[in-house]
């Protein structure tokens, strides 16, 4: 049977296994995928019958997979696809139609989508610097919205859109998948539980085999690029023929680093399994260490956050791909009776002698995730990963940023996670937009 021959009441009883097997896991507390949010009067909800309409921005690399993804999903129909690169939008245009039989539309301009009264919600993808302000036009439009990581470039734009989902009454799910992975939810839970005693240090890491970048140069905007729409809220730059599309992430105009790029996927699975929410202080070092080329953010980072009485490091190591456990990617959490592991999407866990007595491989999909943010838009409740928590999580890479920027150690408000007595690290919670582009609520 394929996924267009499953019956809207199977698709609600897979939703509802997926709610029910993470719904004493949340970040802070109690599972969020389990909490309604009442609806306003004057919001007309989709019925459980009816298909969701779906944009999505940005498709030249993530955006394509969510394209993918939310396509081959009951009920819900990606209708617009759009991107400044005309080549990229095609090309995802042709996969949604080659992959679920009905082609998009496709848009050089996403603010046409907010347009559409039929559009339930919109999938963002797009760099860093726009993840903040699209979903913050998309909830005043009144469409819900799938933002992928880190959920915004800067801290002030991301209380901007936390602020924004509440006042229009969104459903805002941010892209760290590992929140409706099963054998997670189940690491966490045993985490929190008790299994490995009193937990009181995580660590994560991030390690890959990265290329240089090179030396740019000034070059002519190419036919296929919108680039005054690609660059959008950031401050207007010329273009240079090593800026697109892939490394921009390594220019802090733009992107966010390592730590933004891939630690925030680490740093999230680390705070929820501490069940912590703001540091009080937080320490980064490191330096670009490996290639002479344009990129500005660092190559080797290792960052510290200090919650008083637990701990969580970072390391990205960009150059060298062999991490901690044989993988490139993962956490540990130490506890005073053992070390929970979680790697790829399952996890082991060692005695105090270090030896092996349970584990559980992960065997999932993407696309659970995604069913989960539909669930929430259909029964308006809220996701299991929900845009206060992904902001918590991605406040933890900006501050690492910041402290990696101004060269010391940051004190932050454990309330709030707000920068103190350091009037230059605090200057950077926010950053200068284009003219007309700033986010506002």
């Amino acid at each position: 049977m394929t996924h267009h021959e499953l019956d809207r009441r199977q698709f609600l009883e897979r939703a509802t296994l997926l709610t029910v097997a993470g719904a004493a896991l949340g970040a802070g507390g109690p599972l969020s995928a389990a909490e309604p949010v009442e609806p306003k009067a004057a919001d007309t909800q989709p019925s459980a019958n009816e298909t969701l309409t779906i944009g999505v921005m940005g498709v030249n690399g993530r955006g394509k997979d969510l394209s993918k993804g939310f396509c081959k999903l009951p009920n819900c129909r990606v209708q617009f696809i759009a991107d400044v690169d005309e080549r990229a939008r095609v090309k995802a245009a042709d996969l949604v139609e080659s992959t679920c039989g009905k082609r998009p539309e496709v848009l050089g301009d996403f603010r046409k989508i907010l347009d559409n009264p039929a559009v339930d919600a919109l999938v963002i993808a797009a760099p860093d610097h726009w993840h903040a302000p699209a979903a913050i036009l998309a909830c005043a439009a009144k469409k819900h919205v799938y933002v992928e990581k880190p959920c915004c470039h800067n801290p002030h734009e991301g209380e901007l859109l936390v602020a924004a989902s509440q006042k229009y009454d969104r459903i805002v799910q941010m892209g760290s998948q590992r929140r409706s992975f099963p054998a997670i939810q189940e690491a966490i839970e045993k985490v929190r539980g008790g299994t490995i005693g009193k937990v009181l240090y995580a660590r994560c890491w991030y390690d890959n085999h990265r290329p240089s970048i090179g030396h740019g140069k000034e070059a002519a905007v190419p036919s296929w690029l919108d680039y005054t729409l690609w660059q959008g809220p950031a401050p207007a730059t010329k273009y240079h023929d090593n800026y697109l599309h892939y490394n921009w992430h390594w220019f802090w105009n733009w992107g966010t680093g390592e730590l933004g790029n891939n630690g925030i996927h680490a740093l999230d699975v680390c705070r929820w399994g501490l069940n912590v929410e703001f540091p009080q202080r937080v320490t980064s070092t490191g330096g670009k260490l490996r290639h002479d080329d344009d990129q500005q953010t660092p190559d080797t980072n290792v960052v510290t956050y200090n919650f008083g009485d637990k701990m969580i490091t970072w390391e990205g190591l960009s150059w060298s791909p062999r991490g901690w456990e044989g993988d490139q990617f993962g956490m540990t959490f130490h506890g005073t009776e053992g070390t929970l592991a979680i790697v790829d999407k399952g996890y082991k866990i060692y005695d105090l002698q270090n030896k092996q007595i349970d584990a559980k491989e992960g065997n999932t999909s993407e696309s659970q995730h995604f069913a989960n943010f539909l669930q929430g838009v259909r029964l308006h409740q809220k996701p299991s990963a929900t845009i206060e928590e992904g902001y918590k999580s991605t406040l933890l890479c900006h501050l690492g940023n910041i402290s990696y920027r101004v060269g010391r150690e940051l004190k932050t408000d454990p309330k709030n996670g707000h920068i103190q007595d350091d009037p230059e690290a605090a200057a950077l919670w926010r950053r200068e937009y284009q003219p007309g582009w700033e986010p506002k609520i």
